[in-house]
C-alpha cells in the first residue's frame, strides 16, 4: 500500500512524503524536496556572467570571461553532485535494521545502514536553528559498553528538514515497528 501527502519544511517549502507499507514489520518513507528551479539557476548564472563581462570591459582581458564560465560550470556540477539532495528515504525492517538513503540531483546516492540490534530507539528531538526551535527525527544507538546508555545520535532527513507534523507520522510508524520487533524478539 502506498500513500502520498504534502508537507512543508522549516522554511515553508513544499515536501512530499510517500509512505509504503510492505508488511506490518517493514515500511518505507520517501521525502522528496522540490527540484532545482530553472529560474534561480538562470539568475545566478546571469549575475556571475554579467559581473565577469563588466570586469572584462574594464580590464579587456578575455581570461576573466573564460574563468567565469569555467567557475560557474564547476560550481553547478559540484552543487548538483555534493549538495542538492532531491529525495531522502528511510526504510525500516524490524528483523534487519534501518536504511537511510539520500539521492542527489546528479543521480548519486548515499546509503547508511544501521543493524536493528544497535538501535535503542527512534525519537523526535528539538534544536535551536537560526533563532527558532526546530524538530528532527533521530535514531538513538545503544552503547556497547553500558546497556542503558546511548553511544550515538543519528539524525534522519537532515537535508529536507520537515516540520513536526511530518515527523510525527514517521515517528509513529517507526514506533509501531520497534514495538513489533520487541514483542517478536522476546517471545519464545
Amino acid at each position: 500500500m502506498e500513500e502520498e501527502r504534502s508537507f512543508s519544511d522549516i522554511c515553508g517549502g513544499r515536501l512530499a512524503l510517500q509512505r509504503r507499507y510492505y508488511s506490518p514489520s517493514c515500511r518505507e518513507f520517501c521525502l522528496s524536496c522540490p527540484r532545482l528551479s530553472l529560474r534561480s539557476l538562470t539568475a545566478v548564472t546571469c549575475t556571475v556572467w554579467l559581473a565577469a563581462y563588466g570586469l572584462f570591459t574594464l580590464c579587456e582581458n578575455s581570461m576573466i570571461l573564460s574563468a567565469a564560465i569555467f567557475i560557474t560550470l564547476l560550481g553547478l556540477l559540484g552543487y548538483l553532485h555534493f549538495v542538492k539532495i532531491d529525495q531522502e528515504t528511510l526504510l525500516i525492517i524490524d528483523s534487519l535494521g534501518i536504511q537511510m538513503t539520500s539521492s542527489y540531483a546528479s543521480g548519486k546516492e548515499s546509503t547508511t545502514f544501521i543493524e536493528m540490534g544497535k538501535v535503542k530507539d527512534v525519537v523526535i528531538n528539538e534544536a535551536i536553528y537560526m533563532q527558532k526551535v526546530i524538530y528532527y527525527l533521530c535514531i538513538l544507538l545503544k552503547d556497547p559498553v553500558e546497556p542503558h546508555g546511548i553511544s550515538q545520535v543519528v539524525p534522519v532527513f537532515q537535508s529536507s528538514k520537515p516540520r513536526l507534523d511530518c515527523l510525527i507520522e514517521v515517528y509513529r510508524s517507526c514506533q509501531e515497528i520497534l514495538a513489533h520487533q520487541k514483542t517478536t524478539s522476546t517471545s519464545p
